[in-house]
């Protein structure tokens, strides 16, 4: 089969190669998937550019995580009845050397979503890392039946999932912008209300609509708004952070400490698998029911992955961009 690889970090058009590859067999309780759609996100770009400290763990990679497709084939203890169906897949290149820039993947079954009909393949192939990233920071704590979720970032990868599953979960769900242009598309994404961070008085604007303060923060800034994150948060809060401006800088500790704010860090790689089962079923509702929508940024083929990927980190998590097989 033809498939995209690497055998060293470094700049995309230095290190990706395109050719042939042995085809993968699934083992006792994967499958193999027919890889349609294959998607890029900038988590895979980390990876091959060496970004937080990743090395190459394998001689060969053959990148990205997320990707959809049918299932062709599948391994002992898998049912044979699942071959045809149309699945997407997530962390197919976690702790794996292949991924699903390829013409046929294979992963846990677990892994493999069933995706009804009326769910589009695009959408699905780019809904792995940052959607259950983003299920994540609103559920990590439980439910969110008749809360409040703020949402920062609201229009990356990780933000639009969590305004989706946040309403879809019954919460009454804000998000912060820094552009009035950008709030009816923030709106259509899911918030119910959409606080201005360009106005001078974000934290006035919050408490109007929460006067006790909000009971969860799902935060792309850690360094940048753990101050802001305190004033807006009622006691025993949560902050559930999957990303930073600024690894090392300090925290708020005294002001978290005084109303007992729970600050969760978040890696996608390595959530417990009940939590990867409860955000995939979740985000396959919201997927067919049109309440979770990715701009697609680019569309390239597999021998154009070194500008897809180069796309890809441009956009960073404005837009998803894809790679059709």
């Amino acid at each position: 089969m033809r498939a995209a690889y690497y055998g060293k970090q470094g700049p995309a058009h230095e290190v990706f190669e395109v050719g042939e590859v042995p085809l993968p067999e699934p083992g006792p309780g994967e499958v193999r998937v027919k890889v349609a759609v294959s998607g890029v996100h900038v988590g895979d770009v980390g990876k091959r550019r060496g970004y937080w400290g990743s090395t190459m763990t394998y001689p060969r990679v053959v990148p990205h995580g997320d990707g959809a497709g049918t299932v062709d084939a599948t391994g002992t203890g898998v049912d044979a009845t699942r071959i045809g169906e149309r699945v997407w897949v997530y962390l197919a290149q976690s702790y794996r050397p292949f991924g699903t820039a390829a013409e046929h993947v294979v992963v846990p079954a677990a892994h493999a979503v069933p995706l009804p009909p009326e769910a589009d393949l695009e959408q699905a192939a780019v809904v792995g890392i940052p959607g259950i990233t983003g299920h994540r920071a609103v559920f990590a704590s439980g439910p969110v039946q008749g809360g409040t979720v703020l949402v920062t970032g609201p229009l990356g990868g990780v933000g639009r999932a969590a305004l989706a599953v946040a309403r879809r979960g019954g919460a009454t769900v804000l998000a912060t912008v820094r552009h009035a242009d950008q709030v009816d598309e923030v709106l259509a994404a899911g918030a119910h209300h959409v606080v201005r961070l360009d106005t001078g008085d974000a934290v006035a604007q919050i408490r109007a609509i929460a006067p006790d303060g909000v009971d969860r923060v799902a935060e792309i800034d850690l360094a940048g708004n753990a101050a802001f994150d305190v004033e807006v948060l009622k006691h025993h809060g949560v902050i559930a952070t999957y990303a930073t401006s600024d690894p090392e800088a300090p925290l708020p500790y005294w002001s978290l400490a005084f109303k007992n704010i729970t600050v969760q860090h978040l890696s996608n790689d390595d959530f417990p698998e009940e939590a990867n089962d409860h955000a995939a079923r979740d985000l396959t509702a919201a997927l067919a029911a049109g309440d979770l929508r990715y701009p697609i940024a680019g569309r390239f083929t597999l021998d154009q992955i070194a500008d897809a990927q180069d796309a890809a980190e441009r956009t960073g998590a404005a837009g998803r961009v894809i790679i059709t097989l």
